[in-house]
């Protein structure tokens, strides 16, 4: 009976050891689990699977829009960057017209854009990602066959990007399309393809934002091979030759000026030719009758924009006074006609007969 009693006790005891220990090592498992889970990426997308397996990684679809660029393109972004500008265009009443891209080319503040960016301007401001706001001049040269113009800013120094001259991008070349600092999010660098390539035009494999026109293209290397003209799901470049040729029409003592403030501003009328209207001759003075008496003299006479006489100058007296009053006398009463302001120099002689 005892051994009986003390074969009960050990079964109750083994069971009682069950219970404490086969929850504590379902516990610990799960845990592992979840910290194993915590520590590894965000999936995607998931399969099922065991609960200690590592859920599998998806690349997002939108990493060549600025994410996920090598160290090398991360480098040309770099060295580019700083010379990529936001071009502000106002009309005559001082209100904007429109914000687009463009990029300094020379240090004295040579910059190119799309055409249509400056259509209608009479004024324009470039901004750096540096905060840098500088007024630009006017316009070198425009093209609306190519959409290009070369514009000039007001500035002592800035940082440019030379254009690639002569080279041929292969259709399936990766270029880099770097918009402006200031555009947020949609001036990331973005990796596209060549699709195709004529003269002065390229097209390219990608979609860019509208804030993108102006930008420059640059290749792998570096190089700055074109000019963002059209955006969207096809995305359209001139070439630097194109540039190149626009370029060539500038001389080197071209000032830059807005077209249409030329165009807003009436023709100047022309300045009339100064003419006498009335200009009678000095009369000769009764208090001198000797015969035989004479004298010629000069003098100055100014006239204002309403032709009257202001000013009398006596250059060279006749010899006598009574002849030097009259000359004066008269003179004052002379007209011209309506002008910006003139001077004559006029001789007079008295003689006696």
């Amino acid at each position: 009976m005892r051994y009986v009693w003390l074969t009960f006790r050990y079964a109750v005891g083994m069971a009682a050891f069950a219970l404490v220990v086969v929850p504590n090592s379902t516990t610990e498992l799960l845990g592992q689990s979840l910290l194993t889970q915590q520590s590894q990426p965000t999936p995607t997308a998931t399969t099922p699977q065991t609960p200690s397996a590592v859920p599998a990684i998806t690349p997002s679809p939108e990493a060549k829009a600025g994410q996920g660029l090598s160290s090398d393109l991360q480098k040309i972004e770099t060295n580019v960057r700083p010379s990529v500008i936001w071009v502000s265009s106002f009309d005559p009443k001082g209100n904007l017209l429109r914000t687009e891209s463009g990029f300094f080319i020379s240090a004295d503040g040579k910059f190119v854009t799309a055409a249509h960016a400056i259509e209608g301007a009479i004024n324009a401001v470039a901004k750096t990602g540096d905060g840098g706001i500088y007024n630009v001049t006017g316009v070198l040269a425009s093209s609306k066959e190519l959409d290009l113009a070369v514009l000039q800013a007001d500035v002592k120094r800035v940082p440019f990007i030379e254009l690639a001259k002569n080279i041929d991008v292969p259709v399936g070349t990766g270029v880099l399309v770097v918009g402006s600092a200031l555009a947020g999010n949609e001036g990331s660098a973005r990796e596209m393809t060549i699709a195709a390539q004529e003269q002065h035009r390229i097209e390219m494999a990608g979609t860019t934002p509208v804030s993108a026109v102006g930008s420059p293209v640059v290749t792998e290397n570096g190089e700055v091979v074109g000019v963002v003209i059209a955006a969207g799901e096809k995305t359209g470049a001139r070439s630097s030759s194109a540039v190149e040729s626009l370029l060539s029409r500038v001389a080197a003592d071209t000032h830059a000026r807005w077209p249409a403030t030329a165009e807003t501003q009436p023709t100047p009328k022309a300045t009339p030719k100064p003419r006498l209207v009335y200009a009678p001759a000095p009369a000769f003075p009764p208090g001198v009758s000797q015969g035989g008496v004479s004298g010629t003299g000069r003098f100055r006479l100014s006239f204002d924009p309403n032709g009257n006489v202001t000013n009398v100058q006596l250059i060279k007296s006749t010899g006598n006074p009574y002849f030097d009053q009259s000359a004066i006398k008269t003179f004052r009463q002379w007209k011209s006609a309506p002008s910006q302001g003139w001077q004559a120099t006029v001789p007079v002689t008295f003689q006696t007969r």
